[in-house]
């Protein structure tokens, strides 16, 4: 039973006192969980049956199973049950997007831990290959961009985002192996099942995720990553935007500990662009 939809009456069935009960319910959800039937009638002005046939008429077969089904609706956060009202004209998105984005690049650098960025960095250009696990679409996107970062300065790399791959991975990798696992909740127990794998192996592990999580806890490394999301839930979150900022510091330092073999790199893949798409060295390494 979607109780959500039917207090919101989106099919236009509930008579109008059901109409001001539902509305009281919905602005007062905290008050109904832990009010008695007499409270809930008192507030609303109505009588305790006619709250008894209210909460029937719901789907639900008395006040009590109608607050344990109120209480379980907000599992998921009133932002999604009363989201607030986003900004609609191109110019309103443009703005929000455009200042999100540089919120979260603000912080990140307010909370960056260099040390551990140092010594993720120092992990990654002396391993004899890395493996980036990621899953559930934004960590997935994390690990590819990192795979696409590190490939270009002479780094052996591989992005895996597959939960039953990325243990298989685990299970056989060998000595001189680092591995990077991506998780924005930090409650990815499929990453943490690899990790935990990971260590017994003595095979050192990074991670990028929300400290004091599952995730965290298990790495042997944190590049921690704390913020808070917006009310918003129709905008994609920006914290992704702090993620990809930390990645390319990380590249950054990947690079610059060991320059010539980057350079090496980086040169190679440049003169096969100029003399196949480009012409000259004015576009970007990469398309």
């Amino acid at each position: 039973m979607d109780l959500f939809h039917a207090l919101s009456d989106e099919d236009g069935k509930l008579s109008a006192l059901e109409k001001k009960l539902a509305h009281l319910v919905l602005e007062n959800v905290d008050f109904v969980v832990n009010s008695s039937i007499i409270d809930l009638a008192g507030r609303a002005g109505v009588s305790p049956p006619t709250v008894t046939r209210f909460c029937r008429r719901l789907g639900c077969q008395s006040f009590s199973d109608f607050k344990m089904q109120l209480a379980r609706m907000t599992y998921v956060g009133l932002r999604y049950l009363k989201p607030e009202v986003p900004t609609a004209t191109p110019a309103e998105v443009a703005e929000d997007i455009v200042t999100k984005a540089q919120n979260a690049l603000f912080q990140l650098h307010r909370q960056l831990d260099l040390k551990a960025l140092d010594e993720a960095a120092h992990l990654l250009r002396g391993a004899d290959f890395i493996q980036a696990f990621g899953a559930s679409g934004n960590s997935a996107m994390i690990v590819n961009e990192l795979h696409n970062r590190l490939f270009r300065l002479g780094c052996r790399i591989n992005a895996s985002n597959d939960h039953n791959m990325n243990l298989m991975l685990s299970a056989a990798a060998q000595a001189g192996t680092v591995v990077f696992g991506s998780s924005f909740t930090g409650r990815d127990l499929g990453l943490v099942r690899c990790l935990d794998l990971l260590r017994q192996r003595a095979i050192p592990t990074i991670v990028i995720t929300q400290s004091n999580s599952p995730v965290a806890a298990a790495a042997d490394v944190l590049i921690a990553i704390d913020m808070p999301e917006g009310k918003n839930i129709f905008r994609p979150t920006s914290t992704r935007f702090a993620y990809l900022g930390a990645i390319d510091i990380l590249a950054n330092l990947v690079a610059y500990a060991d320059r010539n073999k980057a350079l090496k790199a980086l040169r190679g893949i440049k003169e096969e662009l100029v003399r196949h798409r480009d012409g000259d060295d004015r576009q970007l390494l990469g398309d």
